[in-house]
């Protein structure tokens, strides 16, 4: 059936009714705008009566006509053939202005997130991921770190503004509190690792501020490690207080292990036939560690659990999982033995982790092999295994000079 036409008064615009819909009393209407530009008949179809006039322009002209608004396109589309310029149809128009929303919402989203505070990206995103993603203790570190010595300095800076003076004023904060050079470097690198992962997610673009500033320097050639008799006095110090707590530090002492490699130990990880440990999911890997008799024999003679029962369980209940740390019965015994009596450096305090240092230190005397070593401490690189080396060149000084001494007291030069 044709269409059949329907003139306005208005040159150019015209309308057909619909066949059956109606819009208040009459028949919905259908308009359509017609001219010529350049001998070229232009036949452009603006939409339903009922359809309305779109809001931003009723908004403008609440008291503009739907006739009045077709004349408007009119000369405007007319007027956009002839110059060649913007949309020439509702067609047109309505994508253009699509596409103006679609990029004010992404100047909008992008503004939103570059506004974004490195404390809300770090409490809603960075260590929720951690707490999924890393080992317990590791989240637990990250989230202090935050909140004892970040969040006041730029928890409330975008990450636009965050810069290495912010960096500067962390570190001099954490020193004044006489924090270590290793405390104050994880802080730093939780700085960046929030930055990095702000830059994969798309937050921010920039650097990280950690790239200007200087960090700290570690020094950590003076390791203190127990000799031999203060090895075994400690060991049966401990053994009349604690049995696990002896336990645990004979397997830092005569293999190597770290306590948080202890404290995941299972049942399935103990091979006495071969003399073996399986030590799974280490700092830098799974490694293989290998009893002496005097640690087979220590376990040989704990009760065996299931394979997937712990071998040292946590001394509660109450929760799940590994322990965290030492025990402070072994602070305690150390304080007893005065292990560490008149020490001020740190570095030099005897803690649980010296347990391994004397393990790495001997192994190294006694075997002058680095590479040895390294495989044994689980090492990633040589060069954290080379201060033993280091530490055994020192001895051999110190060996020179008590020589040295020995012979002048004899009258010999």
């Amino acid at each position: 059936m044709p269409i059949k036409w329907i003139r306005t008064n208005h040159k150019g615009l015209r309308y057909y009714e619909h066949a059956t819909r109606k819009h208040g009393k009459k028949f919905d209407r259908n308009y359509f705008i017609r001219f010529r530009v350049d001998k070229n008949l232009h036949d452009i179809g603006l939409g339903w009566l009922s359809e309305g006039i779109p809001d931003a322009i009723r908004q403008a002209e609440p008291n503009l006509g739907f006739e009045d608004y077709c004349l408007k396109l009119l000369r405007l589309f007319k007027g956009n053939i002839k110059t060649g310029t913007g949309p020439k149809s509702l067609k047109e128009m309505r994508v253009i202005e699509q596409e103006k929303r679609d990029l004010a919402e992404q100047e909008r989203a992008q503004a939103e997130k570059e506004n974004v505070t490195f404390g809300r990206f770090m409490t809603e995103t960075y260590l929720p991921q951690s707490k999924l993603d890393k080992k317990i203790k590791t989240h637990e570190v990250e989230s202090m770190l935050y909140e004892r010595h970040i969040a006041d300095t730029i928890g409330s800076l975008p990450f636009s503004m965050i810069s290495a003076f912010h960096m500067e004023k962390i570190k001099k904060t954490m020193a004044d509190e006489k924090l270590s050079a290793r405390t104050i470097e994880y802080a730093l690198q939780l700085v960046r690792q929030g930055f990095n992962m702000a830059r994969l997610l798309g937050i921010y673009a920039g650097e990280s501020p950690t790239k200007g500033v200087k960090w700290p320097k570690l020094d950590n050639m003076k390791l203190r490690y127990l000799s031999i008799d203060e090895a075994e006095k400690l060991l049966a110090a401990l053994a009349v207080k604690s049995q696990n707590v002896h336990d645990e530090a004979l397997l830092s002492l005569y293999c190597g292990l770290r306590f948080g490699e202890i404290a995941a130990l299972t049942w399935s990880c103990v091979n006495l036939e071969v003399g073996t440990l399986a030590v799974l999911n280490a700092k830098t890997g799974s490694r293989t560690a290998y009893l002496t008799d005097r640690a087979k024999a220590m376990l040989e003679g704990r009760k065996r659990g299931r394979p997937d029962e712990l071998i040292f369980p946590k001394r509660t209940k109450k929760k799940s999982g590994a322990m965290a740390q030492s025990s402070k019965t072994f602070s305690r015994i150390v304080d007893d033995l005065k292990l560490n009596d008149g020490v001020t450096d740190r570095k030099q305090r005897v803690t649980f982790h010296t347990l391994r240092h004397s393990y790495a230190t001997h192994l190294y005397e006694s075997t002058h092999d680095l590479y040895l070593t390294q495989r044994s401490l689980g090492h990633a690189t040589g060069t954290m295994t080379a201060r033993y080396a280091k530490m055994s060149e020192s001895r051999l000084r110190e060996g020179a000079a008590a020589l040295q001494k020995a012979f002048t007291a004899n009258g010999t030069k």
